[in-house]
């Protein structure tokens, strides 16, 4: 259950990471504009990176320790920004959507490791 938990998150954040970096004008129609393209595409960079280390160790059966420490601190992290800067109003209320899905994640790596 790991494997498949590293794999969907993994992918998640594959797709949400090369996003901005494949088409920011389309990234922006939904999350709206962004003042620092080059700071989104090096999170995006940053977030893809994440998201092949958990694919590859899904997908060859390695989920370790660190595996997990990744999956769920990169998804508190997100999640905590998402929910701060929303309540702020400096991002459009669509990233409370990331945050819904990161505790998901965050659930599910607690209920597999249990």
């Amino acid at each position: 259950m790991k494997e498949l938990a590293a794999l969907v998150q993994g992918i998640y954040f594959l797709v949400t990471g090369l996003w901005p970096l494949l088409d920011i004008d389309s990234f922006q129609k939904v999350t709206g504009p962004k003042h620092d393209i080059w700071l989104v595409k090096t999170v995006g960079v940053v977030i893809a990176a994440i998201g092949a280390s958990l694919t590859v160790a899904g997908w060859q059966a390695q989920v370790t320790t660190a595996t997990v420490v990744l999956a769920v601190g990169s998804a508190a992290g997100l999640t905590a920004i998402d929910l701060y800067y929303v309540r702020l109003g400096v991002i459009g209320p669509v990233y409370l959507g990331d945050a819904l899905l990161e505790v998901g994640l965050i659930a599910w790596w607690v209920v597999t490791m249990l």
